[in-house]
């Protein structure tokens, strides 16, 4: 299933809107903010399809039974460009475990290039819902090899994939490669175009670098 949050009327999309805009990108804080708020819609609108527990919570004046996330989920991110939209998650699925995957893209002299896997850090997925995050999907990649590095971790009762702004071929991509009963991905915006060097078009440029400067 994809859901493109996007399609929706709501602050998500004045978010979005300030990311693609160069005349902001260059505050470098507030597009890691804006990351930051999305990351909190996402999670608002993931929370409605998670599986919740009666506890019972001890007031002042009685004892009162409140609907609550059980268990908490596996929050993963792969660095660095998705540490902002992580937090984001965080900021609501507070008592969520995390996970770190270092995957980059490693050019070849034709302008080619392959996805390098570095290191994952990360608890047990199994039985537990499993959100991975990255802002861009792009050829998606990056995401179905960070997933199956994630699946040597356990099987997760559901996958949510979180992407702001997503490529046609990018969705199409990880569709085909993932369990189709299994996995929601969420998205913000859907582009038609990825240029010659696999970029999203329009896109918003490279995340990583807006939010954290320039690499070598």
């Amino acid at each position: 299933m994809v859901i493109n949050l996007g399609e929706q009327s709501s602050l998500l999309n004045q978010f979005i809107a300030e990311l693609r805009d160069v005349n902001i990108q260059g505050d470098s804080l507030r597009f890691r903010r804006n990351l930051e708020r999305i990351g909190e819609i996402f999670a608002y609108e993931i929370s409605k399809t998670m599986p919740f527990g009666i506890e019972e919570i001890t007031t002042p004046l009685g004892v009162a039974k409140v609907k609550i996330p059980s268990p908490p989920p596996v929050i993963a991110s792969i660095l660095r460009a998705g540490l902002p939209l992580h937090d984001g998650l965080l900021n609501y699925f507070d008592k969520a475990e995390n996970a770190f995957i270092s995957a980059a893209r490693v050019y070849n002299p034709d302008g080619t290039f392959r996805i390098q896997f570095d290191n994952l850090s990360s608890p047990s997925v199994d039985k537990k819902h499993l959100i991975l995050v990255d802002p861009m999907l792009a050829t998606g990649s990056s995401m179905v090899l960070a997933l199956n590095a994630l699946l040597e971790r356990g099987k997760p009762e559901h996958i949510h994939i979180v992407s702001v702004i997503a490529s046609k071929d990018g969705l199409d991509y990880t569709v085909a490669n993932t369990d189709p009963k299994n996995v929601t991905i969420w998205t913000g915006a859907v582009d038609p175009v990825l240029s010659p060097k696999k970029y999203i078009v329009p896109g918003l440029g490279d995340a990583g670098d807006l939010a954290f400067g320039k690499k070598l």
